[in-house]
């Protein structure tokens, strides 16, 4: 079973930037389509950035376009999120995704844009 463990999230002034990592153990990214999402308080989860199983097909959100990449590095098994530029809008707790069949949940890192 897949299993996912998110770090790199933290205080960070507006303007600032961010790396999020999504470790991943238990089985290969190769199969799975990988996303971030995020969820701020009384709000929903939302999809913050996807990228299908090939790779091939990356997709963002548009209130985060321009400023978060994500990527993938499937020979560490690690999916990632730059996070440039950021606005206090940003602040919310930072989930992993990986999906084929089933979906499976990092645990979540909290990210705090604030001056």
């Amino acid at each position: 079973q897949l299993q996912l463990v998110e770090s790199g999230g933290g205080l960070v002034q507006p303007g600032g930037s961010l790396r999020l990592s999504c470790a991943t153990s238990g089985s290969t990214l190769d199969y799975y389509a990988t996303g971030w999402f995020r969820q701020a308080p009384g709000k929903e989860r939302e999809a913050v950035a996807c990228i299908s199983s090939s790779g091939g097909s990356i997709n963002y959100a548009d209130s985060v376009k321009g400023r978060f990449t994500t990527f993938r590095d499937n020979a560490k098994n690690t999916v990632y999120l730059q996070m440039n530029s950021l606005k206090p809008e940003d602040t919310a707790v930072y989930y992993c995704n990986a999906k084929t069949s089933n979906d499976y949940w990092g645990q979540g890192t909290q990210v705090t844009v604030s001056s």
